[in-house]
């Protein structure tokens, strides 16, 4: 298994985002575009990012100094509990106020409180689970 958040890694998140309706299909619907970045908390920057474009992801791989829309931080451990769980909106709320998951970047409370992207938002744990 590639080491989580490597370009090999972030590679296979893309085409499991892209063959995931719920998730590439929900958010096309709703046009939505953005840099989003994937990293450890407590380092200076992301290691993986994904572009998505009308939902879809159109290049995934490794930081190289993009421009971020979103950018999610939290321990490794906590990452891979969240990949072999899953999360819920509850989970998700407890990690943001218990700050587990850190948004160093991006509008944590405008995404909770529209069901189109939050219910997509949750969906992509499920999908980083299968990579």
């Amino acid at each position: 298994m590639a080491e989580l958040f490597s370009e090999e890694w972030m590679k296979s998140f893309m085409e499991a985002w892209n063959g995931e309706p719920e998730l590439a299909g929900a958010l096309e619907k709703i046009g939505f575009n953005s840099v989003i970045a994937y990293g450890f908390d407590g380092e200076d920057a992301p290691r993986g990012v994904i572009d998505v474009q009308s939902g879809a992801v159109v290049a995934a791989g490794a930081y190289a100094g993009q421009e971020l829309n979103w950018d999610l931080r939290a321990s490794k451990e906590n990452w891979e509990t969240w990949l072999k769980k899953g999360l819920s909106m509850m989970s998700l709320g407890m990690a943001y106020t218990t700050r587990k998951l850190k948004f160093k970047e991006g509008d944590y409370k405008a995404m909770i409180k529209d069901p189109r992207m939050a219910g997509p938002f949750i969906k992509s744990f499920e999908v980083m689970g299968r990579v």
